[in-house]
Parts: C-alpha cells; structure tokens; sequence
C-alpha cells in the first residue's frame, strides 16, 4: 500500500541542511538521493513487511510517501517524524542558540535546523561505528557493502540493512573481507549485533548507555552520539567529535564540554550547527 503525507511540521524547516546531511551519509543499496527533485528514499524494516520511505523536505512542509504494509503505516509515520526532528518547535531554540554571538550567524542563516534521528536504532549504531575515524564518505561505502551482503531484500530495489540476528552469526574472516574493515572494526560490529540480539535496546536510556559503553570497541563519543540520534536527548554533545574541537578550536573534549554548557539545554542543536557549518558552510543555507 502506498500513501502521500504532509506531515504537520513548526516551521521553519531548514530543508536545505536536512538533504543536504542525507546526501552526504546515503547507503547504497539502503538509501536514494535525487538531488534535482530534493528527494531522499529510504529502505525501512516494518514490522509485518520491508517498507520504502520517500521524503521531500521544504521549507514550511515535508511531503512524505510511504509504500508498506497498511498494518505497518501508522508507526511508520512516527518513525518519520522521529527520524526528521518533525516534533520540535524552532522558535525557542533558534531564540536561545541565537542569543550567542558565536551561533547566531549559524542560526540566522539556518533557522528551523532540525537534529536528524534514525528509523532503526540498530542500523545508525553499527554505522557509527564503521564511522569510527573514517570519513563520512568512507563510512557510507562501509555501509553499503555492509548492506549488499548481509542485508534482506526491500522493497522498490532497494535493501533492508541487516537485522542483528542476522548479522550476529556472521563470520568474522568474511565480514572483513566483504566490508573492507579492520579486524576491531569488525569485532566491534559483531559484539555489537549480538547484543541487540540479546535484547540491548533504547528503550531504557540509562541502562542503553551504560551497557554500549560497555561493550568493546565503544566509547563516549559513540555513545554521546548515539545519545544524540537514537535516544534524542537534545541537551546531549559527542564531546569528544574532531570536527566539533576543530570548530570550537579547543583540543580536547573537556574544553569541548566547557565551551558548550552554555548552550545547554539545546546542545544537541548547537552540534548540529556546528557541523553543518563546518561540512558544507554555505551550500547548505
């Protein structure tokens, strides 16, 4: 089944950044970008059936299309809006952030920045974790072969990224080999994937930090990280990020953390400022 949403949306939406991010982290075999349409699509596990979800962000309004399972529809549709920060109100974070003089040019040119989410909270960990001190583009070629050669088959040609059962029992000679990741990388992956197995989730916050951090190869900026995109708590920051001390000019995560209590409890979208700004400056205004 497929249906055309609007979404109700606060704006302003800064749709510019939002396709922007989405460009820049698109999985082959998982996701599509068109950029003349400004459209992102997106293989998305339902529950009863693989799920394809196409959006087009604008600036008041984003027009979403869903092809699913009619069971599968309306938490699909909370996915979305989970997925694209469609809850948040603008007006008092953009006037707190750009109360500051550092932001407030970030923010005048962005206002409505959203903080992008996830709709599988195990896909965006394992990804993060092949982004581990690669580049975004390396991360996303990771991904894909990731996904070519454990995911499932989705919908539209498209494939759903590989579930943790079924990457738990993946060997680890041939998931290097396949992926192309270090032999830590990879061990990392598969802990990781047998702990979801287990019954690791989000849906205990305290609990979910407290047991990735745990696991090895996972440390604090991961975790803040994840804080930030699987958890959404807004007032989080993955101090540790290189290109947030680049931005900042600090050195090290504690002058990170220093810098940006003052921004709190919106830290998660100052970071998101900061990176925007710092991947594609102006070009995504």
């Amino acid at each position: 089944m497929s249906v055309v949403l609007r979404p109700t949306v606060t704006p302003p939406l800064a749709a510019a950044p939002m396709l922007a991010a989405l460009r820049g982290h698109t999985v082959p075999g998982l996701e599509r970008h068109d950029v003349d349409t400004g459209t992102h699509v997106r293989s998305v596990r339902g529950r009863h059936s693989p799920a394809v979800v196409a959006i087009r962000p604008r600036s008041e309004h984003v027009s979403v299309r869903i092809d699913a399972d009619r069971r599968d529809l309306p938490e699909l549709e909370q996915t979305v809006r989970r997925w694209l920060d469609l809850d948040a109100d603008p007006a008092p974070i953009d006037a707190a952030l750009g109360a500051d003089p550092y932001l407030a040019p970030m923010v005048a040119a962005r206002p409505g920045l959203r903080v992008l989410g996830t709709t599988d909270w195990f896909d965006t960990a394992v990804q993060t974790v092949l982004g581990q001190q690669v580049s975004v583009a390396a991360a996303a070629t990771f991904a894909g072969r990731l996904v070519a050669r454990y995911g499932d088959p989705g919908r539209d040609g498209l494939r759903c990224f590989p579930s943790p059962s079924g990457l738990a029992g993946a060997d680890p000679h041939e998931l290097q080999a396949a992926v192309g990741l270090t032999g830590a990388r990879v061990r990392t992956v598969l802990v990781l994937a047998r702990a979801a197995a287990d019954g690791l989730d989000p849906s205990d916050p305290v609990r979910f930090r407290r047991d990735l951090l745990a696991l090895p190869g996972i440390g604090p900026w991961t975790v803040d990280y994840l804080a930030v995109r699987v958890l959404g708590d807004r007032d989080a920051c993955p101090a540790g990020d290189l290109v947030l001390r680049r931005a900042l000019g600090v050195d090290t995560a504690g002058a990170v953390t220093a810098r940006v209590q003052r921004w709190s409890p919106w830290r998660a979208y100052a970071a998101f400022h900061l990176w925007t700004y710092a991947a594609y400056g102006s070009s995504a205004s």
